[in-house]
């Protein structure tokens, strides 16, 4: 549903949120990238992007830093998300062949316009706050990279789940 660009941008704008007091505390791309298990150019590359886009200002030198351009709950996924996914206006059928909208839909053509408005719907509807809340009033710490987990594995948007 979405590319590594996206995934990062969230990441550091997440990042920026949990942290978020005003503008006063800032992060490094080398804060942001540690904190995420991250390459710090990349992030780098990244928070110039969200900088040019004013979800994110920017500062050189000594206590400088990235600070969120707004208050997180004035931040919506949906901003980050169009920065970095390319809207595909293909009206070509992937998985059904045709074109889409013209004769009978694919096999799947229902469930994935019901996926999509849930998508759609769900970054439209979310916003930074949620990471802000749960560190600053919920206590919430982020997990150090490369942490292997003390109980059995939960369910992941990434990992595939096995059936049984």
């Amino acid at each position: 549903m979405y590319g590594k660009q996206t995934e990062t941008a969230i990441a550091a704008v997440s990042r920026l949120a949990e942290v978020y007091d005003g503008g006063k505390t800032r992060l490094t791309a080398d804060d942001i990238a540690e904190a995420r298990g991250l390459q710090r150019p990349f992030v780098a590359k990244i928070l110039t992007t969200l900088s040019q886009a004013g979800l994110v200002v920017g500062s050189r030198g000594p206590g400088g830093g990235y600070a969120l351009a707004r208050p997180p709950k004035q931040i919506r996924l949906r901003e980050v998300y169009q920065l970095f996914q390319r809207a595909d206006d293909s009206n070509a059928c992937p998985f059904g062949g045709g074109v889409c909208g013209a004769g009978h839909p694919c096999a799947i053509h229902d469930s994935l316009v019901e996926i999509q408005d849930r998508f759609d719907a769900f970054l439209e509807s979310t916003n930074f706050e949620i990471f802000r809340y749960a560190v600053q009033v919920e206590g919430h710490r982020p997990v150090p990279s490369g942490t292997i987990p003390k109980s059995p594995k939960r369910a992941s948007f990434r990992a595939p789940r096995t059936r049984g």
